[in-house]
């Protein structure tokens, strides 16, 4: 019998303002477990973002060069369209802590409502990153601390010239 396994694609939906390592774990993570996945940067319309739409693609793609079956792409609108419109069978969620939990268990609880045939998979992130969020991220930088071991150096980078034009 020969049988051939489906592939698989993914995404992992967010904002990625800014993307730190945590995030970059979960991808490298996915990279391994699906054949394709896509990082789905959100335009953001219910939060006010540090970066662009443009800034947080490009700071994406670049930290997803190393992985060849990772793409970047935007998109606003509802999850379950962008989902859909790209024949995704997984959507990849990261749980930081069991406070992320409760939300996180309502989000895939209604997906599941929405997009019968598409799983939900929940990664926590390596331990060095349990605890790193953009928000904090964005917050500790702002107040001039060093956030140089949540982010890559390029990230960094761009924290850095952005606190300095007055975020």
């Amino acid at each position: 019998m020969n049988r051939t396994t489906p592939r698989i694609t993914a995404v992992y939906p967010g904002t990625f303002d800014p993307m730190t390592l945590g995030h970059e774990d979960l991808m490298r993570r996915g990279s391994t477990l699906f054949d394709r996945l896509i990082i789905a940067v959100a335009a953001g319309h219910h939060k006010r973002t540090m970066f662009t739409l443009e800034e947080r693609l490009d700071i994406a793609r670049e930290e997803a060069r190393p992985y060849g079956n990772v793409e970047v792409m935007a998109f606003s609108g509802l999850l379950r369209d962008f989902v859909v419109a790209h024949g995704a069978r997984v959507v990849v969620r990261g749980l930081r802590a069991v406070s992320d939990f409760e939300y996180e268990f309502q989000m895939a609880g209604m997906n599941r409502q929405l997009m019968p045939d598409v799983e939900t998979v929940f990664l926590t992130p390596s331990d060095q990153y349990q605890f790193v969020s953009g928000t904090f991220v964005r917050e500790i930088a702002v107040l001039g601390g060093d956030v140089s071991k949540f982010v890559a150096p390029s990230v960094l980078r761009r924290l850095q010239d952005r606190v300095k034009q007055g975020a």
